[in-house]
């Protein structure tokens, strides 16, 4: 009966070896290629990236100096010969500077005492969702008060409204607004309830607090005029410092 040769542990390994190396070269040559285009691909992607970016950035630059260029000449010659500029940089401007020539061209629109190409031009801005609310709230606000005579009172108040609650950043300009809707329409309580909240905001031009205290005390309504607290806040408290 022959002898079996006693098993080689070496060997073995070594001829596991060379069928992984084997398995590796077929999966290789099978998907190396694929591999390669993919990760070139990606980085071709990412140059592609940074390059646009770049050129965002480029672009951004060039409209500011283009923007403050224009401002300069807008408060210069109050608007001659700039309408081709700046329907240029609301054409192709960024979203920012779009909306910034809009306002500028709005302006100018206001200076003619065009009121009606005023509105239409804050309108688009006041609707531009891609635009941040404040910016909208503030266009909304221009475009109201440039059509406001030719809107009914209602509809004053029901555009504005939401932005006279307490503590509203709005509250002076929008309220001061939708307070003279309420008077058109003979409501006067809530009129001088309006003008007593813009008097009480510590936030709202003093001009237009101590306005508004006399507004809402000829309405029945009493007022405080925080500007004259604050001032007497603090001559009590320079009287204290003085005893």
């Amino acid at each position: 009966m022959a002898v079996l040769p006693p098993t080689n542990e070496a060997f073995l390994r070594e001829v596991d070896e060379e069928l992984r190396r084997d398995q590796a070269l077929k999966l290789w040559q099978r998907y190396g290629r694929l591999g390669i285009g993919l990760v070139l691909g990606g980085l071709a992607v990412f140059a592609a990236y940074l390059g646009w970016q770049e050129w965002r950035r480029g672009e951004a630059d060039a409209q500011a100096v283009k923007y403050n260029a224009l401002y300069d000449k807008l408060r210069v010659s109050g608007g001659a010969g700039t309408e081709q500029e700046l329907s240029a940089l609301v054409k192709d401007g960024t979203t920012g500077y779009r909306a910034n020539a809009l306002f500028l061209q709005a302006g100018v629109a206001l200076q003619k005492n065009d009121l009606a190409k005023a509105a239409q031009l804050f309108g688009q801005v006041a609707t531009d969702t891609s635009l941040p609310e404040p910016l909208r709230n503030l266009a909304l606000i221009r475009q109201t008060s440039a059509e406001y005579d030719s809107l009914k009172p209602d509809q004053v108040i029901s555009r504005l409204k939401p932005l006279t609650a307490k503590d509203s950043p709005w509250i002076g300009s929008a309220g001061e607004l939708v307070a003279a809707a309420y008077l058109k329409l003979g409501r006067q309580r809530e009129a001088g309830q309006l003008f007593a909240a813009i008097a009480e905001d510590k936030n709202t031009p003093a001009s237009l607090r101590q306005r508004t205290v006399q507004m809402a005390g000829a309405l029945g309504v009493d007022a405080i005029d925080q500007s004259n607290v604050a001032g007497n806040g603090a001559t009590e408290g320079n009287q204290g410092k003085a005893q």
